[in-house]
């Protein structure tokens, strides 16, 4: 499996996300359930090492304002569903930060590379191309809205377990 860094949302955001969720289940499409919270993901690896933990939670965080913007997919054969975050100043240098942090750590995929991120959201999964446009209907009329990063988590895909290391 994989592990990650992500970037948590305010409440109000999560709402948000969590609602889009929602209408996408009812559909009998596959969007994360109640047991997933909403993030922004800005590392992967296949091991990040719990030594580094530390020295993410060193980093010198304050909450900020991102804003979620418009729908992509990524892929072909089986469709990922998300929303875009429009990249900002202080977004990417926090990824890239981040990044440096766990760039030795094995299994890092190049599209989480700095200047290769696409900061999102995930809507749905393994869709197939048949559900699609049901899904971009279902969501596309949702408007852009600003949301707040509060926090830093890390996720462990193997013990399917998440921890805080920075909050604001």
């Amino acid at each position: 499996m994989v592990q990650s860094v992500e970037l948590v949302l305010d409440s109000t955001s999560e709402a948000a996300v969590r609602e889009q969720w929602a209408v996408l289940r009812e559909l009998g499409l596959h969007a994360p359930g109640a047991e997933h919270r909403p993030h922004i993901t800005v590392a992967v690896a296949a091991e990040i090492w719990p030594r580094l933990d530390k020295t993410l939670g060193r980093q010198d965080f304050r909450p900020f304002t991102v804003r979620l913007g418009g729908l992509l997919v990524f892929g072909s054969r089986s469709p990922i569903l998300v929303r875009a975050v429009v990249p900002s100043a202080e977004l990417i240098a926090l990824q890239h930060r981040i990044f440096r942090i766990v760039e030795d750590c094995p299994g890092i995929p190049a599209n989480l590379r700095p200047d290769a991120w696409t900061p999102h959201v995930t809507l749905a999964r393994r869709l197939r191309p048949g559900q699609l446009q049901a899904a971009l209907d279902a969501v596309a009329w949702d408007k852009d809205f600003r949301a707040t990063v509060v926090g830093i988590r890390r996720w462990d895909g193997d013990r399917r377990v998440e921890w805080p290391v920075a909050a604001g």
